[in-house]
């Protein structure tokens, strides 16, 4: 089946991810990455996206963000791809792409999936052992959300914001989140619909969805065989 064409709405957040070519490293050095998050938030100005949570790891990139025009997202991850490419080619002496094709993006319930999406990006690391907990690794908003440590390009949605009335209370509730592990089934969705770029919600979400675009927003399943070697795929990366 072909691919659904790219889901863009305003202020409604979406799932993005960018991987390395070939699953090769996108950064090498801490300087890497901190010359990513400089353009990130550069570019998340100039385009009006609101970052809320983010993690880099070592060949692919996780966003959770909110643009407030339609097309800013792809304004965004089209300057900050060309920007870091000159960048890590000049670096290094290489030329050539960097990037794996198109960046993933999936539209985001909030009322029942953002705060799971949030999770799943700032656990990345520990998914990946890489470290034991989520607060001992650099390159993720997870200091910011959970410990209140301060970071310019973070802005918290208004689902965080409902975790409690003080800064310190919604720091508390949102480090109680991550004491639970989220349900393989629902691992299961969320990649699979960053994977090929469709809407993560309940049939309500997707329907209004659906109904806005005039189009379908979930492919259909193709049957149990190549549903399940699908599922498969996703449940083996991050």
């Amino acid at each position: 089946m072909p691919r659904l064409p790219r889901l863009n709405l305003a202020n409604i957040p979406q799932h993005v991810i960018q991987r390395g070519n070939n699953r090769n490293a996108c950064f090498l050095l801490d300087r890497d990455r901190q010359y990513y998050l400089n353009k990130l938030q550069e570019y998340s100005q100039k385009f009006n996206v609101k970052i809320h949570a983010y993690v880099l790891m070592n060949n692919h990139v996780h966003l959770l963000l909110s643009p407030e025009e339609k097309f800013s997202v792809s304004l965004l991850m089209q300057s900050l791809g060309r920007s870091y490419v000159r960048y890590f080619n000049k670096s290094y002496k290489r030329s050539g792409t960097l990037w794996e094709g198109r960046f993933k993006s999936s539209l985001i319930d909030s009322e029942n999936y953002f705060l799971i999406v949030s999770r799943y990006i700032e656990l990345n690391p520990v998914r990946a052992n890489m470290v034991e907990k989520p607060e001992s690794y650099d390159w993720s908003s997870y200091r910011t959300n959970a410990l209140g440590y301060f970071d310019e390009l973070i802005t918290h949605h208004q689902c965080f914001m409902m975790l409690g009335k003080t800064n310190l209370e919604r720091q508390k509730n949102y480090q109680s989140l991550f004491e639970n592990t989220i349900p393989l089934k629902v691992l299961t969705e969320l990649r699979i619909s960053a994977h090929k770029s469709q809407a993560l919600g309940n049939k309500k979400f997707i329907d209004e969805l659906e109904n806005l675009l005039g189009r379908k927003v979930i492919s259909d399943s193709h049957g149990g065989d190549r549903r399940s070697s699908v599922y498969k795929q996703m449940n083996q990366g991050f």
